[in-house]
């Protein structure tokens, strides 16, 4: 039963026990019920007056939490010059105001805050209360390869990516540097916010790679040039010098032999410097790709025919597996194979007699795969890294160019051991 059917009973049954008292009590003198029947029609009209009273405040308020409850902040009352009712009229107008701008400040942060996640060059990953993910940014999508799959509600560790279990393991508040397949780089940072009172967090991942290479590639680069321009200074002249000795040692028919053979050992190990020091100047001064539609998997087969004697005559066995009979990609013959080749003899370096290489071509990919040495852990971080090497006689630029090479190409790669024991490296084209 509502309000105001209980106020207008109450006054009904008021006004008709009134009523029902004054007939029998003042029947006999007309003047007196007459007068009588006049207070009860003025308290009925006053009882109206009053009802309205009541009643205009509590539409007033039934009013304005039926727009409060729709969510629509136009609603406003004008003022109807009754004191109480006017007073409370302002405090609903000035508590709308109040919240239409809280709306809608709300709502240009929450675009403004879309589109900054949409624009960041890095990947934020959005969680909700149980630390599951809520929502991905664009640059996160790419970066994990979702696409438009659906991951609300998966936990980061279950994301398709190995980076993704390394992210899981970073504590609130913590910032981690981490490096994947050895080439790949990321800083990642966990943090919080909060949502109605309650904690939620959200994670920064940032690739690192191409900033990081560039600047290696920009610090090794003036050393080796500095180097190159040292050694390309002397050896030119020390050439001419030891070319010009050994001729006229020749004219004199004397028995200098020996002076003549020790000036062109000289000259020869000037040019084998030369030629090494060149080596590293190719590093840094590696040309832009001159791309050709090829078949890769008769490219490959062509390096693996090359190499297959090598593997036979330190017991290795070499085996060769294309998918398709034309897997034409573009690519730049020349430095494809030299990224190859280095990768190849790698894998040959690292087996023993009976040992097994196997390379595997497809549309998709091409991996290079031995059951070799495997890779230790500690040199797995370093694998990329110029001048590393684990070789007494290596110098630390055949993986270096090898990567410098498929990154000019723009294809993407990875060297690890497996836990099978097989170490991979794979180029996906």
């Amino acid at each position: 039963m509502t309000l105001r059917l209980k106020y207008i009973l109450f006054v009904v049954f008021l006004h008709l026990v009134i009523l029902l008292l004054t007939f029998k009590l003042l029947s006999e003198n007309k003047v007196l019920f007459v007068a009588s029947e006049v207070f009860l029609l003025a308290s009925l009209y006053f009882s109206f007056r009053l009802y309205r009273s009541f009643i205009e405040p509590l539409r007033v308020l039934l009013a304005g939490v039926e727009a409060i409850r729709s969510q629509d902040f136009t609603v406003k009352f004008r003022k109807v010059g009754r004191k109480e009712l006017d007073q409370l009229i302002q405090v609903y107008n000035d508590m709308i105001d109040h919240l239409r701008k809280e709306r809608t400040q709300l709502a240009e942060q929450h675009f403004f805050l879309e589109k900054l996640l949409h624009a960041l060059p890095v990947a934020v990953i959005l969680m909700d209360y149980d630390e599951r993910i809520s929502d991905l940014n664009p640059q996160a999508a790419a970066l994990f390869g979702v696409g438009n799959r659906p991951v609300r509600g998966l936990r980061i560790r279950e994301l398709p990516h190995p980076l993704a279990p390394l992210l899981d393991g970073i504590p609130e508040g913590g910032a981690q540097s981490i490096q994947v397949n050895g080439v790949e780089r990321y800083k990642a940072q966990r943090s919080f916010f909060m949502d109605r009172g309650f904690k939620r967090q959200f994670m920064l991942v940032e690739e690192l790679t191409a900033e990081m290479l560039e600047t290696e590639k920009r610090s090794y680069g003036k050393v080796i040039r500095m180097m190159a321009h040292e050694v390309n200074n002397s050896i030119g002249p020390v050439n001419s010098i030891l070319d010009s000795t050994a001729r006229h040692l020749q004219t004199l028919a004397m028995e200098e032999d020996r002076f003549v053979e020790a000036l062109e050992i000289a000259m020869a190990r000037n040019e084998r410097l030369n030629q090494f020091m060149r080596r590293f100047a190719d590093v840094v001064r590696l040309p832009a790709p001159l791309y050709e539609n090829k078949n890769a998997g008769e490219l490959i087969g062509g390096l693996s025919a090359m190499f297959s004697l090598m593997a036979q005559e330190k017991g290795v066995t070499l085996s060769l597996q294309i998918e398709e009979r034309e897997i034409v990609k573009k690519l730049d013959p020349s430095q494809v194979e030299q990224a190859v080749l280095n990768i190849l003899k790698n894998a040959l370096d690292a087996c023993q007699a009976g040992d097994q290489i196997r390379i595997e071509v497809s549309a998709r990919q091409l991996k290079v795969s031995n059951n070799g040495a495997p890779i230790p852990e500690s040199v797995g971080q370093h694998l990329f890294t110029p001048f590393f090497s684990t070789k007494p006689d290596g110098q630390g630029i055949g993986l270096t160019l090898t990567r410098e090479i498929l990154l000019q190409h723009g294809w993407k790669f990875a060297l690890e051991t497996q836990s099978d024991g097989w170490t991979e490296f794979r180029i996906w084209w």
